[in-house]
């Protein structure tokens, strides 16, 4: 058990519910002072969610929180907002701690904390695996405000950064808790809570969250208040979800269709390998679709990179592992495509929450083949759902195959070239930018033969 103490356990056995409040017509209206509303409204929070609506108020009043919300529903601004406003009551350095599951995420929650912050001055370091630890030991040493940390990398300077610890720290985030409370981070988060102080303030939210009372002992809440906003498990109500039935050895040729047939639009898809997120990419490109591939065997900074370009829309189709499912808002995703189909349901609400976010409308797609039925039945059992087909013409799939049989040749040339760079140079994945050699040393070779 943490250093924090067994909490009684009738108290995080029964976690208080938070009553309804009315909804809210301002940030000030829950309490928020006048300095960081000025920060919302420069961001262009004009209204608070509903889980701002739930969550501030209790945290402004020193309570434990277990925070319920469908993604996309401003979860970071509930907890960011109560810790800033407790760090301008009493200024103090390593003030919070916010653990994620994944390393763009925590990019992504410093952001939001620096743009809140700016104007009170804040500080926050990112620590996570991917980058240099040596900077990120002197990005420590400043003593930052706040930290915003993966759990294997954050132990790794409680064990080994001189003169770092955590003995003064006053709030404690879990963002997608349900991912960190688990079996992936087990150990991590053990060392962590045993050298933390017990007398803190614990925040665990998340769009999914499992009933282990275990789990939430180990997170030391203290009489904690639950405050959901939705359904145990729920995709978001403007969200347009369809399956596709199809033949597994089809699936790239009705990928190109939808992506043809939606086209304009901007594309997140989904697969469940590495390998087969750059394999996907390269044959998209070799097609002329711009697509860009997100994974963990690519370098952190290939990885922000790729996340960037889609973000500022020079591309329009980010390909990627679940790496990216949790927690990334990036507005403007019209369309989800779940081209491998997740192996834990709880994983497809996470992915579908990359679209229609923010009260936007969006369209999923899920691929299902002949193998995948079972895991298929599983997800519209959880989202309590018949999914409908999506219409399709089958002849216009079949006319792509020959085209697609094409591109799939070259990817493969081109993630072989790839394989063999790595090895040579011992470097990452590119992101596929300038993977295109393979098709032009092709074409170079065959206008050599015409012109003998």
């Amino acid at each position: 058990m943490a250093a924090g103490g067994e909490p009684g356990k009738a108290a995080v056995l029964e976690a208080e519910e938070v009553p309804a409040v009315e909804e809210a017509r301002s940030f000030k209206d829950l309490g928020v002072t006048d300095v960081l509303c000025e920060a919302c409204d420069q961001l262009g929070w004009k209204v608070p969610t509903k889980i701002q609506v739930e969550a501030i108020p209790v945290a402004l009043q020193g309570r434990d929180i277990i925070g319920l919300a469908e993604t996309g529903s401003g979860k970071t601004g509930a907890f960011a907002l109560p810790i800033l406003q407790a760090l301008l009551d009493a200024p103090q350095r390593l003030f919070a701690l916010v653990l994620t599951p994944t390393r763009e995420l925590a990019f992504q929650i410093s952001e939001q904390f620096e743009a809140l912050g700016s104007s009170i001055g804040v500080h926050s370091a990112v620590i996570v695996g991917g980058i240099d630890s040596m900077s990120q030991s002197l990005a420590l040493a400043k003593k930052p405000h706040i930290i915003i940390a993966t759990p294997g990398r954050l132990v790794d300077h409680l064990e080994n950064t001189k003169g770092f610890n955590l003995r003064a720290l006053k709030f404690l985030v879990m963002d997608e808790a349900d991912r960190i409370l688990n079996m992936d981070f087990e150990t991590e988060v053990d060392k962590i809570l045993k050298v933390i102080p017990r007398d803190r303030k614990t925040f665990l939210f998340s769009a999914t969250m499992t009933k282990q009372v275990q789990k939430l002992q180990r997170a030391a809440l203290k009489n904690p208040v639950k405050c959901a906003v939705s359904s145990k498990y729920q995709t978001v109500e403007k969200l347009q979800q369809y399956y596709i039935f199809i033949p597994s050895k089809f699936k790239d040729s009705y990928l190109v269709y939808i992506l043809n047939e939606l086209a304009g639009n901007s594309f997140m898809v989904f697969c469940s390998t590495c390998n087969n997120t750059q394999r996907t990419a390269l044959l998209l490109r070799n097609l002329g679709f711009t697509a860009i591939p997100l994974h963990g065997q690519m370098s952190q900074n290939k990885r922000l990179g790729s996340l960037n370009k889609f973000k500022a829309k020079a591309r329009s189709i980010l390909l990627a592992t679940d790496v990216a499912s949790r927690g990334l808002d990036i507005p403007h995703v019209d369309v989800v495509i779940n081209f491998d189909i997740p192996t834990h349901s709880k994983d497809y609400i996470h992915r579908v929450g990359r679209t229609a976010r923010a009260g936007r409308s969006g369209k999923s797609i899920t691929f299902v083949t002949q193998y995948d039925v079972e895991l298929f039945q599983r997800i519209e059992h959880l989202i309590g759902k018949k999914l409908p087909a999506f219409p399709m013409q089958e002849e216009e799939v079949m006319m792509l195959t020959e085209r697609v049989a094409e591109a799939q040749r070259f990817a493969r040339m081109e993630l072989r070239e790839q394989g063999e760079k790595k090895r040579s140079r011992n470097g990452d994945d590119d992101d596929t930018e300038e993977a295109l050699g393979v098709r032009k040393k092709v074409a170079g070779g065959k206008k050599k033969k015409r012109k003998t």
